[in-house]
């Protein structure tokens, strides 16, 4: 699974042929690869008459527009030289949060490789305006690597990988949350994509999560991925807890857009996280917009995200039953139920 900026992109559009070749190459050892391609909003700038990158919703979607073909056309003309076909692929936020969907997507890439054609993916930044407002397309590549059942995820970008407090590049990573994320600086000036460096470490925890390791590396250089996939010692490569967590609980605590907030108490707080249902009981308040099935955020007392899971209630019968026993429920309700609001099964800790 690769990921390319837009800065590598719009920086040398050498980039373009250069990357073509190194899959090409890696196709030969038996490797297959997906492209998630940024630069569309960066090359329609021209079409739209802007100079940079706007701050307009209606603007970006009209330079998405414009940039889309332009992307292609390039991503085409470099994988013809070698032979091979590409495939447009937009998905937006909702193509994963569906099963059905979702799991629609996987069969369409999945047959895409099988006849030996490089999907190229993007946002549908188009008509996604929570995807252009709020998503970037490494959140795209993690979640793609776990529908695909990738087992690398490299994202090419203009940096040199993780810096530590002196400047230095970190080789490897194997906790982000100890180790990288204190290490986070916030961009100096804005520039041409949408993420940074937060927002490639939210979406090495997410991949690292399924097991698939993470290299975040230079794009720039007329053989970066070529001494990435030769396992050449390039950029910070994030390596995978030793028990991965399961793709439903990922696609849950990862993948699904949270519809509200269960507020509870450091008990419930405690059980949670040894491995216990959330009870009524425990709740001491909730919020948002949820009906039975859909995700939720659980919070502690301190205000942090405990978990998250999918209700068994909505929210109307969570205001009902909050800090009721179990053997309450019924009368509260007016009719029998489970005890449980989020069974076990259906929730991942944070």
């Amino acid at each position: 699974m690769l990921k390319v900026g837009s800065s590598v992109l719009a920086g040398d559009p050498r980039s373009f042929g250069r990357i073509a070749r190194d899959v090409a190459a890696a196709r030969v050892s038996g490797r297959a690869a997906l492209i998630v391609s940024s630069g569309a909003i960066a090359l329609g700038l021209q079409a739209v008459g802007c100079a940079r990158r706007p701050t307009s919703i209606p603007l970006l979607q009209a330079a998405a527009a414009a940039g889309q073909p332009l992307l292609m056309r390039r991503w085409e003309r470099a994988f013809a030289r070698h032979r091979i076909a590409v495939a447009q692929v937009l998905l937006t936020h909702a193509d994963f949060a569906d099963r059905r969907r979702y799991l629609n997507a996987r069969r369409a890439l999945e047959a895409l490789l099988g006849r030996g054609v490089v999907p190229v993916l993007n946002e549908n930044d188009t008509v996604a305006v929570d995807e252009i407002r709020f998503g970037d397309n490494d959140q795209l590549a993690a979640m793609t690597t776990g529908l695909i059942g990738a087992d690398l995820l490299v994202l090419l970008s203009d940096v040199a990988g993780l810096e530590d407090s002196s400047g230095g590049r970190v080789s490897v990573v194997t906790d982000i949350d100890r180790e990288a994320l204190p290490l986070v600086r916030r961009p100096r000036k804005p520039g041409l994509g949408s993420g940074g460096m937060a927002s490639k470490l939210d979406a090495a925890r997410r991949a690292t999560l399924l097991g698939v390791p993470v290299i975040i590396a230079r794009g720039l250089g007329p053989s970066a991925l070529s001494s990435v996939l030769a396992g050449g010692d390039e950029g910070t490569l994030f390596l995978p807890p030793r028990r991965p967590v399961r793709s439903r609980k990922h696609w849950i605590g990862f993948t699904l857009r949270p519809r509200g907030i269960l507020a509870v108490d450091e008990g419930a707080a405690a059980a949670l996280r040894s491995g216990k249902s959330l009870l009524p009981s425990g709740v001491m308040e909730a919020s948002g917009e949820f009906e039975a099935g859909d995700a939720v955020t659980i919070r502690s007392p301190s205000g942090a995200d405990v978990a998250r899971g999918l209700t068994a209630y909505g929210l109307t019968e969570v205001l009902r039953i909050k800090g009721l026993h179990s053997r309450e429920i019924a009368r509260a309700l007016g009719y029998e139920s489970g005890a449980e609001i989020i069974h076990h099964d259906d929730m991942v800790l944070l």
